[in-house]
């Protein structure tokens, strides 16, 4: 019996938020609505980091960046090629799916190296150069060609999967199709976007972003301007989330169109979050320095959709991206090649999609890292460890989920801190490779170029630097000494 197809689409620094199926007013995405509507949606999914590439690389390897070794967003390389091959010698699912069959393609952004040629499985391949940039004119590889898309970059990664589901509907093998918009990524000026979908939000006031003061950590290369411009900038962004709807809706319509539709599962999702105006920031983990971990830069969207098959409901389980690859191959009922090898951090939830528990009573829990800055977070709480001093952060997620109490210095949640710590602690210890452990790594949210800690033979100039002066002690004050101290260790 054929097994099920799936679709798996991720969209580009998109928080939960932003959607109408959570709760947003503002947003015109009927298409995700309607996979919400007549499958699950999950109210707590997590980012394993907030930022595109290691994120990218957790869903797809499910392990943490300690154990694959992405740690920031990959920076664009000597003419748009990396020598750097990121995961060598580690199995993605979807190695795992075309070793069982699957005929794999990949349209959109990769952005975890050697974007020039098909990567772990896929056999078909339509890649961004870079990990983003113009919405016309985009340089893709196409057949292991570079060429300039002048056409809007949406519509030609939707174009791109429709020419591969005209390929092989027909065949005896399923399919797995990875959907990677570059949307709704910056840019956000006009010119970047279809005048018609602007159109859309003409008089719309945002009232779903908030106006908060600039945060204090934010980075210099955050947006600062009149009401104006900022509400331009959020036309911009929903324009770009608005035209990704309608082609996630055009994919769904060519599925219905051949009868597959009901053969195939498909996911949506988000590599990381965003803030657009949300504590002061327009960014995601490395909108700040020191970079942070708010819910609104790690929650992402998560909505599992199979015609038929699926109850509608609402889960509000805390799951992270390192649990797909675990839940993905159970459901397709294919052995995982790596499992014996590799100590996963991820657990499957199929049972949650077939309306059971899995919480067996034990606290849910999930973590987050981006190289020194570490979170733990359950139903009620959050803490925030930035090796190796701070500042460190706990919110009381109960009492003020938009996080605006850091209660860190609040007498009364110091038990409570001492364990999560402990926690957080020990669990990282029990994932972390050490050759390349984060938490001692020069990591400011500027980019990666090279290998990682030993990995890459501890190379210099491995991360960007133009964060680099902003190392602080744990009363949040800037420690030149400090920064010294750790580059000399690491190098």
């Amino acid at each position: 019996m054929k097994k099920n197809n799936v679709l798996l689409i991720i969209a580009d620094d998109l928080g939960a938020w932003a959607l109408g199926c959570y709760g947003n007013k503002d947003a015109i995405t009927p298409n995700i609505d309607r996979l919400s509507e007549e499958g699950k949606i999950f109210e707590n999914f997590f980012c394993v980091s907030p930022v595109c590439s290691p994120a990218r690389a957790s869903i797809f390897t499910g392990r943490i960046p300690s154990q694959h070794g992405i740690h920031d967003w990959l920076d664009e390389w000597e003419n748009g090629v990396t020598t750097e091959d990121y995961l060598k010698g580690q199995s993605t699912f979807v190695d795992v799916l075309a070793e069982n069959g699957y005929i794999c393609c990949m349209s959109g952004k990769w952005h975890m190296g050697f974007s020039n040629m098909p990567q772990k499985g896929f056999k078909y391949w339509y890649s961004h150069q870079k990990g983003g940039g113009p919405y016309y004119n985009a340089p893709m590889y196409k057949n292991g060609e570079l060429i300039h898309e002048k056409e809007y970059i949406t519509d030609k990664i939707t174009d791109y999967a429709v020419e591969f589901l005209n390929d092989v509907y027909k065949k005896e093998s399923p399919f797995f199709l990875n959907l990677n918009y570059t949307a709704p990524h910056s840019p956000w000026d006009r010119k970047n976007h279809k005048e018609e979908i602007l159109k859309l939000y003409e008089k719309c006031k945002f009232e779903s972003c908030p106006r908060d003061p600039y945060h204090p950590w934010k980075i210099s290369e955050t947006f600062e301007g009149n009401e104006e411009e900022r509400l331009e900038i959020l036309k911009g962004y929903f324009a770009a989330l608005t035209a990704m709807d309608f082609s996630i809706g055009k994919i769904i319509e060519e599925l219905e169109k051949k009868d597959i539709l009901k053969d195939t599962l498909i996911i949506f999702t988000s590599d990381n979050g965003m803030n657009m105006g949300h504590h002061g920031i327009f960014g995601k983990g490395n909108g700040t320095s020191p970079l942070n971990m708010y819910d609104t830069s790690v929650k992402v969207p998560f909505i599992i959709y199979k015609k038929d098959e699926m109850e509608t409901e609402m889960i509000s389980d805390l799951l992270s991206h390192y649990d797909i690859r675990a839940t993905l191959l159970e459901y397709l009922e294919l052995d995982d090649i790596e499992k014996e090898n590799v100590n996963y951090p991820g657990k499957s939830f199929l049972k949650i999609l077939n309306n059971q528990k899995i919480s067996n009573g034990k606290k849910v829990v999930v973590y987050d890292e981006y190289g020194p800055t570490r979170m733990i977070r359950n139903e009620k709480y959050k803490y925030i460890h930035r090796y190796p001093d701070g500042p460190h952060e706990f919110y009381n997620i109960e009492k003020d989920p938009e996080e605006y109490i850091n209660e860190i210095d609040n007498e009364m949640y110091n038990k409570i801190i001492d364990e999560m710590r402990k926690e957080l602690e020990i669990w990282f210890l029990n994932y972390v490779n050490k050759e390349i452990d984060g938490a001692v790594l020069p990591i400011y949210g500027a980019g990666q170029k090279k290998l990682a800690g030993k990995w890459g033979a501890y190379a210099k100039n491995t991360f960007g630097r133009y964060h680099s002066k902003f190392i602080f002690s744990s009363d949040g004050k800037l420690d030149e000494n400090k920064k010294i101290e750790i580059e000399n260790k690491i190098q």
